[in-house]
Parts: C-alpha cells; sequence; structure tokens
C-alpha cells in the first residue's frame, strides 16, 4: 500500500506500464542521459513531515501576513479594500459555476453563458461603450492588447502612454509591444496629470494611439474632452484605463469619445488576495467589435424562439488561421468576473453610485485633515479615492512602523520615480471611517 494517500499510481500499475513498453526500471528510461549530467545526490530538502505537523508549520507561516480583516489599510494602486457582498460567495461556490470550463457547446452552457453576457452588460453600461467582452486576465494585460489593437487597426507603430499611468501597467503594454516591433513612448506628468502641451507636440501620423488613466495612478481625473480632440485629430484611437468603480460617479469615458476602455474589475467582488488573481475588462465602440479579443457571448433565440445565449465573432487563433486571429488570449476570467457582476448585481445602480460617493468623500475628507494637520498633499482637488502625501522619512520605514499599530500604510511613490521619493499614495475607500481616518493622520504626526 502507498503511503501517499492521493498518489493515482499503484506498485502494480507502474510494472504494468514498464513490461508494456519493454523495461525492467524506470532508471532505463534514462539510459541516453550521460552519467555526467545526471543529477547524482539526494535533493537538499528537509525531511517530510507529517501531515499535522506541516499544517501546523504553515499556519504559523500564514499567521506572519498582515491582511485587511485585523489591520486598517491605506494601500491602493491597482489593488482596493472594498466592500463585497456576501452572496458573492455563494453564487461563485456553486460547483456549475466553480468548475466550468470554456462554454463551447452551448447547449450544456446557458448558464455560463447568461452569467458572461451580463458581465458584458454591465460593463459596457458602466463604461458608456456599444459593447464589452467576457473579461480578460487583469487590467495590465487588457491595456496591453488595447495598444496592440490600435496599431493593428490603424496599421501605425508607435503608442504613446501617459507617465500618469500605473507603472506596472505601462511595463505590460511595453513587453507586448516588443514583439510586435511597435514603439511606445511616454507622454511626461505635470502637476499629477498628463501635460497637454507635451501630448500635442508628440502626436503625429505614425501615433497609432494613446493611453490615459482614468483616475489616473495619482488618483487624479484627467481632462479626457481636451485631450480627445487633440487624438482624434490625428486619427489616433484613444485608449482609456479605468477604475469602474469611479464611473459610478464620473462621466464615463465613451461619452467622452473613447475607442477602448480596459481595465480592471477587482474593485467589485473580487479580494485583495495579497495580489491576485483580478479580472480585466475590454469594452469598444461598435466599429471595433470585430477586433475584440478574448471572447463575446451574444444573446439569440432557438428554432423555437426561445432566448440562448452564444459564443459569437470569436476571432481567437483557437477558431481561425493564427495569422488572421486578433489575439492569442483563448481564456477569461469567468469565475472572477461572476463574483464581479454579482457584486454589481448586489448593489445595484444607486448602490454602486453610493458607493463610489463614498469613496470620493471619504478620500476628500482624508485630504482634508492630512491639509489641516500640517502635511504636504499635492495635486488638486480633482482625485477619486487616491491622494499624495508627501512625508519626512522614507516610506518603506513609515509603512514597517504603521504595521505595529495595525494599519497598512500607502504606497510607496518612490519605488517607480525617485522624484517622489518620501511620497506615499494613500487610498481610502467606502471601508474606511472616520476614526480610522483620524487614526491614521494621527499616527503620522512625527512625519511630517
Amino acid at each position: 500500500m502507498s503511503v501517499h494517500r492521493y498518489l493515482p499510481m499503484t506498485e502494480a500499475d507502474q510494472k504494468e506500464m514498464m513490461a508494456t513498453i519493454g523495461i525492467d526500471s524506470i532508471e532505463e528510461l534514462f539510459a541516453d542521459i550521460p552519467s555526467s549530467i545526471r543529477f547524482d545526490r539526494e535533493f537538499d530538502l528537509q525531511p517530510a513531515k507529517s501531515e499535522p505537523a506541516l499544517l501546523k508549520e504553515l499556519t504559523k507561516l500564514a499567521a506572519k501576513n498582515v491582511n485587511t480583516l485585523e489591520a486598517t489599510s491605506f494601500l491602493g494602486a491597482g489593488v482596493y479594500n472594498h466592500y463585497i457582498p456576501t452572496i458573492v460567495d455563494h453564487v461563485i461556490s456553486r460547483s456549475e459555476f466553480y468548475t466550468a470550463y470554456t462554454p463551447y457547446q452551448p447547449e450544456i452552457s446557458q448558464g455560463e453563458l447568461q452569467a458572461i453576457f451580463e458581465f458584458q452588460t454591465m460593463i459596457a453600461e458602466l463604461t458608456g461603450m456599444d459593447l464589452a467582452n467576457s473579461s480578460m486576465y487583469d487590467g495590465g494585460t487588457a491595456l496591453a492588447e488595447a495598444a496592440m489593437l490600435a496599431a493593428g487597426h490603424t496599421k501605425r507603430n508607435k503608442i504613446l502612454v501617459a507617465a500618469t499611468l500605473h507603472p506596472e501597467t505601462k511595463n505590460v503594454i511595453k513587453t507586448y509591444a516588443k514583439g510586435q516591433h511597435i514603439r511606445v513612448e511616454e507622454i511626461p506628468e505635470k502637476d499629477g496629470l498628463t501635460d497637454i502641451s507635451a501630448l500635442e507636440s508628440a502626436i503625429s501620423d505614425e501615433v497609432a494611439g494613446v493611453v490615459l488613466g482614468y483616475p489616473n495612478f495619482y488618483g487624479q481625473i484627467e481632462p479626457l474632452a481636451k485631450v480627445e480632440k487633440i487624438i482624434h485629430a490625428n486619427k489616433s484611437l484613444f485608449i482609456v484605463a479605468s477604475n469602474p468603480l469611479a464611473l459610478g460617479i464620473l462621466t464615463p469615458p465613451g461619452a467622452l469619445g473613447a475607442d477602448i476602455v480596459a481595465g480592471d474589475t477587482q474593485v467589485f467582488g473580487i479580494p485583495e488576495s495579497f495580489g491576485g488573481p483580478h479580472c480585466g475588462y475590454f469594452a469598444v465602440t461598435s466599429k471595433l467589435m470585430r477586433k475584440v479579443p478574448g471572447r463575446l457571448v451574444g444573446e439569440t433565440v432557438d428554432e423555437n424562439g426561445k432566448r440562448g445565449y452564444v459564443l459569437t465573432l470569436q476571432a481567437r487563433e483557437q477558431h481561425i488561421r493564427r495569422d488572421k486571429a486578433t489575439s492569442n488570449i483563448c481564456s477569461n476570467q469567468a469565475l472572477n468576473a461572476l463574483a464581479s457582476s454579482v457584486a454589481m448585481v448586489a448593489l445595484g445602480k444607486s448602490g454602486l453610485q453610493q458607493m463610489a460617493k463614498q469613496n470620493l468623500d471619504k478620500a476628500h475628507y482624508a485630504k482634508n485633515k492630512f491639509k489641516e494637520s500640517g502635511f504636504e498633499v499635492l495635486f488638486a482637488d480633482s482625485f477619486f479615492n487616491e491622494f499624495v502625501v508627501r512625508l519626512a522619512k522614507p516610506i518603506s520605514e513609515i509603512n514597517k512602523e504603521l504595521v505595529h499599530h495595525d494599519i497598512i500604510g500607502g504606497y510607496d511613490l518612490g519605488r517607480d520615480n525617485a522624484k517622489y521619493d518620501h511620497h506615499m499614495l494613500v487610498a481610502v475607500t467606502e471601508m474606511r471611517t472616520k476614526e480610522e481616518i483620524d487614526e491614521f493622520v494621527a499616527s503620522l504626526e512625527g512625519f511630517k
């Protein structure tokens, strides 16, 4: 009997397979590998522990993590601590969703297809766009796909990216672009916003698209209406990276002329989970419908006139010639997209607006509290739920100190830009109370 409870192959199975292929030992399988390069010692691993001992050790290690259930978090920068309705976990834990795979057979996948269709519909409504796809891996890759779509659609080879975009997203775009031989240039930042005059100077007939954040990485609201005129006068595509929760209170990018809106729905029903997984969204105007990467679910009727859902406009390399495919993205984040859908439905339109307004109001309260206490707060008041505070010591040191007070501090902007050493990006969501905000500001009194 095997000592491994879940090892599927028994010794009898092994002997039977060896006899079938005509060998007497496993060693014979490696006979063609020279002995001089073969691994000839035991692995440098600790002795195996019993299951109870291993669980005890792993539990102790996990307990060292600082989490947002026990500590008050002011950390954002792309991953946020938001309210998640209890019903989200109940729905996504149902086996028919939890184990669902690609819904290629619509006759047995109507529930999954409808869930995806609802996600597409809500994202399209939030962004003000004509349609959205069934989700993507995360916000960064969604924006990179948007940049590649722009290059393919316009037959141009340059993408302009705002310096105020999330630094990780910029890097993902650059990685995608390298393989496609597309140049990526940054438009400088001025006072926390994209420098409009620099954009006007950089725009040319080589530029396929321009990518801006809304809100941007510093929490500021970019003047999309101004930027749109400059971009479209050059016949480039206008790409907006947007926090979809902010769209509960901001004018949707679609109403301001965006061609593509992409981002991450982690803000709806997806926990921080120490950084992932997330769920990207991708919304476009109807003229770009046939160039959307990933999946699209459409609504139709069967031969009896009954409503049904199917995968449609499938332009992935699994379905058509590789050189004609829009992308090599073959999957989506169906489970996380479902979580976001359930969260949006549970909140409803008014609830989502209220949640967005709480983010806005509480963040502005926190900013005013910092200013009243004598801290230097950067940039204008046109921000959603994040703002920048300058402190007197390295942010990494300050955050280590805050952990001792059960506070998770804001993001260290000096990690990405030396210009912002000693600057903290503070995120304030609807989860924060007045008392927590006041305590946070008080705890930083010694770091003005």
